[in-house]
């Protein structure tokens, strides 16, 4: 039994549009990422999961611990279902979530707010909060070169040098109402960009890459002493699916953060150093049949966040050989196919598709079937189906 005759088998008593997570799949690339871990803790991004009940499966595997949230209120409503150790990525000017965990002993003691400025340090300090909040410190991990003329990463963090960072923990350390205990690096440049790219602008995608890892490894043990010249750190956090292991191979780094990997998406589809498996999957109905060569689909316009292009477009994978319509692409309520298995598809037959990203595809349906093998064993919510949408 081929893919396509294992997902049509296991779903056939549901109606198209819905969405599938392969727990097979899921569970091999978990493995996978732990052995490229090489020992040390994954930390689940959630944004790349988005439903409570996945993470909770994928806690419960050896080789991950702790959770990397989105948003504050997105921590907040974890812990208030019962998971812990959760790390917001992402600097909160939300004051009233800040004023509910800064009052609630039991979130102030699980959840770990990130920062990166002064500012955020006032704004903190600013309400007044009767428990003391946890604070990771956020770097740049940008590569720079040719004295600053190229930039590559995602534009976060002001801090870079040792010196800045040792500068802000000392604030923090001034600060009674808060206590610095992790740092954060993530290098998007190189967790985030496949390297499995023909060409020559493959070849800069690996040059890039190459020397992005060497100087952030440097850079980044350098921060860390001069942090830890100041308080000690419960952890380091770098990385993501398209890095673990060359970030953790680095002595100063002590978790990585990994979440897409789980789902594997498109866009993780062109890295050299791992292959994965598509664990999360949509499934949409032909609905019209507008010439022999062309296969229409119900829905389906459910771009990926980022620059915008092709590869941010779900993709039709299976049967294998669809393509989208040039004229019309992916639409909000239709969506035409062209290609060879186009001439095979019949109104009331499935496309399969997998997103360009992971955790986006849980925005668009409220739960998620699990299959094991050719057989549906469960659904279970999304974020969207237990009524939360954090941004």
């Amino acid at each position: 039994m081929d893919d396509r005759q294992r997902l049509d088998q296991a779903t056939s008593g549901l109606h198209p549009p819905f969405a599938v997570v392969d727990l097979d799949a899921l569970r091999s690339n978990g493995a996978d990422m732990v052995r490229r871990a090489n020992g040390k803790p994954i930390r689940v991004a959630s944004k790349s999961i988005r439903s409570r009940a996945i993470l909770e499966r994928v806690l419960a595997m050896d080789g991950f611990a702790g959770i990397m949230a989105f948003t504050l209120p997105e921590a907040l409503w974890l812990v208030s279902r019962g998971l812990r150790d959760v790390l917001v990525a992402y600097p909160s000017v939300d004051t009233g979530a800040l004023r509910a965990l800064g009052s609630d002993p039991q979130a102030a003691g699980e959840v770990t707010v990130m920062v990166d400025s002064p500012d955020h340090l006032d704004l903190i300090e600013s309400l007044h909060l009767p428990h003391q909040i946890r604070i990771c410190l956020d770097m740049d991990a940008a590569f720079v070169a040719f004295g600053g003329k190229l930039r590559v990463g995602a534009l976060r963090s002001p801090v870079r040098e040792p010196g800045q960072a040792a500068r802000i923990a000392e604030d923090i350390a001034a600060r009674p109402g808060m206590r610095l205990v992790g740092l954060m690096a993530y290098e998007a440049q190189i967790a985030g960009v496949g390297d499995r790219v023909p060409g020559a602008y493959g070849r800069v995608v690996r040059w890039m890459q190459a020397r992005s890892g060497q100087e952030l490894a440097v850079r980044r043990g350098k921060v860390v002493q001069a942090v830890q010249q100041v308080t000690d750190l419960e952890f380091v956090n770098g990385g993501g699916t398209g890095s673990i292991e060359r970030t953790t191979a680095e002595d100063a780094i002590t978790e990585v953060a990994a979440g897409s990997g789980f789902f594997h998406p498109r866009l993780f589809d062109f890295y050299r150093s791992f292959s994965g498996r598509p664990a999360a999957l949509f499934a949409l109905p032909v609905v019209r049949k507008p010439s022999p060569g062309v296969a229409t689909v119900l829905g389906g316009g459910y771009p990926a966040s980022g620059p915008s292009g092709a590869n941010r477009l779900p993709h039709p994978h299976l049967p294998a050989g669809l393509r989208y319509d040039s004229n019309e692409g992916a639409g909000e309520v239709q969506t035409p196919l062209v290609g060879d298995a186009a001439y095979d598809l019949r109104i009331g037959d499935r496309v399969w598709f997998r997103h360009a990203k992971a955790g986006e595809l849980c925005e668009r349906f409220a739960g998620l079937h699990l299959i094991e093998g050719d057989r549906l064993v469960e659904e279970v919510p999304t974020y969207r189906g237990e009524g939360q949408t954090f941004l």
